[in-house]
Parts: structure tokens; sequence; C-alpha cells
């Protein structure tokens, strides 16, 4: 038996993180992983390949150069799998070695394979039985299928197993219309891939601002994304003779379709690990509880990451484990975990937001003044040709504090970030009067927005519809 300070198990950006602060206090780390490639889901399944494959449906498809020029200057007109994938697995193993040289070089102890715990402190593998003082959970979590679709038939995907695709389908359907599912509908159809998305909902996304939410439904139906809203699939047949699969909704229309991505949700990586040995209790869809220290039902033992559930991001994952590490080890943290936590989807156009939304905010009762400003009022936006983005910020009416900010289009979980700060500052709308942005940058749309607050406020703001006019009052002032 191999004893440590810290066994983390899991190794994904959560485990990743905890192990790497763990070793850099010079404790004794085992980081165990059912897996030889460390990074999770966040390297290998989710984060990292699909907003990769996002860049290159871009790149492939020429679609900047088209709108901007008006011609095609795709690399070529019809991308194999081969091209599609290249980059993504360029870019994965490129992490996964980087990863690797990094767990040996803080001379954490890497074990491959599925730990098991035998008792509140041990944990078996194979041929390694590990006893940690501490030990962190960070197992992931893995798509959820349901018994509905067959996914042993070939061309049924999961959000993990599409990365295995073997050509690139004339038609796909998604089935659920999540982020990951929006995300990657939006992909194949920058290739030219006919998308059809199939949801329950009358809303897309429907935690975003309904403006928001509202401008990206309708710049991926222009993108030619079908919508079947309020829909579900009663039936999915595969391996039929013309090789396609036939979909039965509950309106009883029927859609044939080359592939099918499920997209329904993800499930918390826990059945295997004996967690009654242990002491932990576990809780709905087999999510792990645990305190604002990320302590679970047994003192000794921390979770981080998927497995405990909302936000299950991997920025807020990794800051998730560096705290339950701390605390683990009875180290203190300057600061708690902010609450303000972005969120960005990687659809075409991108989404970003922080804060409140309108509709948060009418619940709370709290006044508030919208400030708006479209990508094209801005030089930047105008040389890369977005005219679908814009930039909408919420400030508090009683003090003139920004709490909330939305942003569609290019670069949008980039813009994001000027209103974080300005937001964990505690800063007022006078803040970016005040400041001087680089010129031609989107960040100047800050500026423009808070101007075309106060002529709302003043009652002289511009019509929901004449942005150019709004432009020409705001620079005026």
């Amino acid at each position: 038996m191999n004893s440590y300070d810290l066994v983390v198990i899991g190794g994904g950006p959560a485990g990743l993180i905890g192990a790497a602060e763990a070793a850099s206090l010079g404790r004794s780390v085992a980081l165990v992983n059912a897996e030889k490639a460390l990074g999770g889901a966040g390297v290998n399944t989710g984060t990292m390949p699909s907003k990769t494959l996002r860049e290159t449906a871009l790149a492939l498809s020429g679609a900047k150069s088209r709108k901007l020029y008006g011609v095609d200057l795709s690399l070529r007109r019809e991308a194999t799998v081969v091209d599609f994938l290249r980059h993504e697995q360029n870019v994965k193993a490129g992490f996964n070695a980087w990863i690797a040289q990094r767990v040996a070089a803080d001379k954490i102890d890497f074990y491959s394979g599925s730990g098991v715990f035998r008792d509140a402190h041990t944990i078996v593998l194979g041929n390694a039985t590990l006893r940690g003082e501490k030990v962190l959970i960070a197992t992931g979590s893995s798509p959820r299928r349901s018994t509905l679709f067959p996914f042993g038939q070939p061309h049924v995907y999961d959000s993990d197993t599409i990365l295995n695709l073997d050509r690139l389908p004339r038609t796909l359907v998604v089935v659920g219309t999540g982020v990951i599912g929006s995300e990657y509908a939006c992909t194949f159809a920058a290739l030219g891939v006919e998308v059809h998305l199939v949801d329950g909902r009358d809303v897309l996304l429907p935690f975003l601002d309904s403006e928001v939410s509202q401008a990206l439904s309708d710049a991926m139906q222009r993108n030619g994304i079908v919508f079947h809203r309020n829909e579900r699939v009663l039936e999915c047949a595969a391996g039929n003779d013309d090789d396609r699969i036939a979909l039965k909704l509950a309106s009883g229309r029927v859609l044939r379709t080359d592939a099918v991505l499920v997209a329904a949700g993800r499930k918390s990586n826990t059945e295997r690990l004996n967690l009654q040995a242990a002491g932990v209790a576990i809780g709905e869809h087999g999510l792990i509880p645990v305190d604002e220290h990320y302590r679970t039902s047994a003192p000794h033992v921390y979770a981080a990451g998927d497995v405990i559930g909302f936000p299950a991001l991997a920025s807020t994952s990794m800051e998730q484990g560096r705290r339950a590490v701390r605390h683990a080890l009875g180290l203190p943290m300057n600061s708690k975990f902010s609450h303000l936590l972005p969120t960005g989807i990687y659809t075409i156009p991108e989404v970003s937001m922080v804060g409140e939304t309108e509709e948060s905010l009418k619940k709370q009762g709290v006044e508030y003044v919208v400030g708006r400003a479209r990508y094209e009022d801005s030089a930047r936006g105008r040389i890369i040709g977005d005219t679908d983005g814009f930039l909408k910020l919420l400030f508090r009416h009683a003090d003139r504090k920004l709490v909330g900010v939305h942003v569609l289009g290019e670069g949008a979980t980039e813009l994001v970030h000027i209103g974080l700060m300005a937001m964990l500052a505690g800063a007022t709308d006078a803040i970016f009067d005040e400041v001087c942005f680089n010129l031609p940058t989107l960040a100047d749309l800050y500026k423009f927005a808070v101007r075309d607050a106060w002529l709302r406020e003043r009652g002289t703001g511009p019509d929901e519809t004449s942005q150019g006019e709004h432009h020409a009052n705001a620079v005026a002032r």
C-alpha cells in the first residue's frame, strides 16, 4: 500500500488543478484516472475538441471570407472528415502531452485505472492499493444515454462519440438544444450539413437574456438550421435498407437523416466508486452533495467539478479543485469564490454573459437601465463584417452599478471579461466614459452602450430599430 497526503480520483480540470496545488505545497500526491490520456472531457471529448471543430468549420467553409469579400476563400470546396478532424486531433494530442509533462514535473504519481473505495481512506485499482489522508473526487460526467436511441448502431452519436464519425453526413438531427447541442448544430451547419434541432422547449437556451436568446435563434435559422420546437422523439429506427435513420416525433412527423446526435444532458461519473464504503452520501442523479468548502459527508473526502453539479464548467471546476485542496490541507483562501461566473457559448455567432438578465431583474423588482451597442456601430465591427453582433449592458438605476453583461457576436467570450472585471470592482457606468480603449477594437462598444443608456434614461434614446442614428447621437454627445 502506497500512502499519500492526497489522492485525487479523476484527471480532468478539477482533479489536475487540485493535484498540482497540493504538489506545489510539497505534499505527496497520487492522481488516479480511468484513462491513460489526462484532461477529462474538457480536453478529450468536450470543451477543447468542440471549440476546435468550430474554428475548423469556419476555416474550411470560408464563411467569413464570403461575408467580408463576397468570394469563396475556403481551403477547399468539400471538406472530408479527415480535414475536419485533423486539427482537433493535433490540438488534443498536444495538450495531452503537455499535461503529462506537467504531472511528471510536479512529481505527482500517476495511476491509470478505475479507482474504487475499499474503505474511507483506501482506493484500489488493478494491482495498486493507495491510502489517502485526504481524497478529492473529480471524476467528471458523461453523456446521459436514453434507451430510446440505439447507440450501438452506426451514425447514432452522443457528444463523446461524435468525434469518431467516419464521414461528414449530408443531414444531421440534433436532439436537445442545450449548450452542447446548439454548439455542434452550428458547427455542422457551417460545413453545409443540413441540420435539424429537436427540443421539447419553445425557447432556445432559456437561461440567457430573452433578447439574446431570440437573436441567437434568428442567426442560427439564417445559417440554415431548422428548429423543431415543443417536440420530442418517440421512436428512433436505425439500420434501414437505405442506411438512413428514421425519427418519429410526437407530432407524428418523421425525420429521415444520415446521422443523429443526442445531446440530452450529462450524468455524474460516480456509480463505480463504491462511495458507500467511504461514507460519502450521494444525491439526485448521482451528484455528490458538498458544503461551501467542497467537503462531502465524509470530512476527509472532497469533491469538485461535474460530480457536484452546476455550473459544471471547466473554468469553475478548476477553481473548485484548488479551493477544495487548500481547505483539505488547512490552508486559507484570500477571498471567497465569486458569485460572478461568466458563461461562454461557442455557437455561431458566439454568446457570452455574466450577471443579471432583464428577466431576473424584473423578477426581483429592481429598476434598471439598458444600454445597447451593435458591432456595426464600431470601426472594428465593420472591419470584421459582423452585422449580427451586439453588446447589452444592464445598470441598476439606484446606484448606476453594472449588474449584467450580454454579448452576441465574434469574440463575445473574450469581450464579456471587460464587464466582468468592472462588476467585480463594483464599478458604475462612469468608468466606461472615462476609460480609453484601443482603436479599432470591440471594447469601444462599452462606451457606446453606456451613452446609449444615458440617452434612453433621458428619453432621447433611439428606437430599437434605429441603431445607426444611435451611433451618431452617441458620438456627438
